[in-house]
């Protein structure tokens, strides 16, 4: 490296940060600078380490639109200043976070790792170590322009992953996009899947809309849970989760439901429920009503954070079925 690159640490919470309360004994977050104080070798790393929090550090759990728009904020107005990103997040919503943010920065030509562990870096024995310190070395290094989840040694593009497990380290799964680097004595990236360069000045995108619903098919759902989902009030767009390939149920009321919901404007986004795979008409219970949006192989965490995304963006129905079922930022293979 011809300078001293740098890095800006993002702080949210979650549980690399957390310490145990000594009169609970139960997790709690605590601050950025006690978190770090854990890696003496910092002071001796290769880049310059800046760090920032948000308003207020918290469980992931309680993440939402207005936290993502804070951490945007934070990089568009310090974008110039660094040669990356690594923000620190709880797991159970890093995959909605990476999905959103990705949506949100356009022309992004940096790299923004997301990362955390499911030991806390206070613990002795922790997967928080070597997640943060790897995150920071691709984040310095800016090869990958992309929106990134690093864990337990691999680096996913963020809006094709979903936690899977609660208890591995190995916590996050992206069953239809291949990693875009795996880390062993070295750092390998899959250069030919990472996303190139984009040319254009950084562009930051605001605005959620959270008139949303997901409506997971099930044996058993009922007519009137589905009309009762389906007419709620408010309602601008449904995540259809369907099973295997996008079947679903084949009785008469339930394509009624549907058409209805579709004469009222409201966007259905047909997704799978399982984890890989991709929506397509192989059997006869395959759903094909005109106007059900296709998902193809989305992730449930990019469709969600996507039609959120595209409705706060104020653009017509057209205009938003036409776009969800294009790759804005690599979410979503539509050949």
């Amino acid at each position: 490296m011809n300078k001293k690159n740098a890095v800006l640490v993002i702080y949210t919470g979650g549980t690399i940060g957390m310490d145990k309360n000594p009169v609970t004994g139960l997790l709690e977050v605590a601050g950025i600078y006690q978190l770090c104080r854990y890696i003496v070798e910092l002071e001796n790393f290769h880049s310059r380490i800046d760090y920032q929090s948000i308003s207020r550090q918290i469980d992931s759990s309680d993440m939402t639109p207005e936290y993502w728009e804070e951490v945007a904020h934070i990089i568009e107005k310090q974008y110039d200043n660094y040669d990356g990103f690594v923000i620190l997040h709880g797991t159970d919503t890093m995959s909605y976070t990476a999905s959103a943010l990705s949506f949100m920065l356009e022309n992004l030509n940096k790299t923004i790792v997301i990362t955390g562990s499911q030991l806390p870096m206070s613990f002795l024995r922790n997967d928080a170590y070597d997640n943060f310190i790897t995150s920071l070395i691709i984040a310095a290094e800016s090869k990958v322009p992309e929106v990134c989840i690093y864990f337990e040694h691999k680096l996913f593009r963020g809006n094709r992953t979903t936690k899977l497990n609660a208890e591995n380290f190995d916590a996050f799964f992206s069953g239809n996009y291949t990693p875009l680097a795996e880390a062993g004595l070295y750092i390998n990236y899959n250069e030919p899947h990472i996303a190139k360069p984009e040319n254009g000045k950084l562009k930051v995108h605001y605005g959620f809309d959270q008139n949303i619903a997901i409506l997971k098919i099930f044996p058993g759902i009922t007519q009137t849970v589905m009309h009762q989902i389906l007419n709620m009030k408010n309602l601008l767009g449904v995540i259809l989760e369907t099973y295997g390939s996008g079947n679903a149920p084949t009785t008469a009321w339930f394509s009624e439901e549907l058409k209805k919901a579709i004469e009222k404007d409201i966007i259905i986004f047909n997704i799978l429920q399982c984890k890989s795979g991709r929506t397509a008409p192989t059997y006869s219970a395959g759903l094909s009503i005109d106007g059900i949006v296709n998902g193809h192989d989305i992730t449930g965490e990019a469709a969600i954070t996507k039609l959120m995304f595209l409705l706060g963006q104020n653009h017509d129905i057209k205009t938003i079925k036409k776009l969800l079922i294009t790759s804005l930022r690599g979410e979503i293979t539509t050949l």
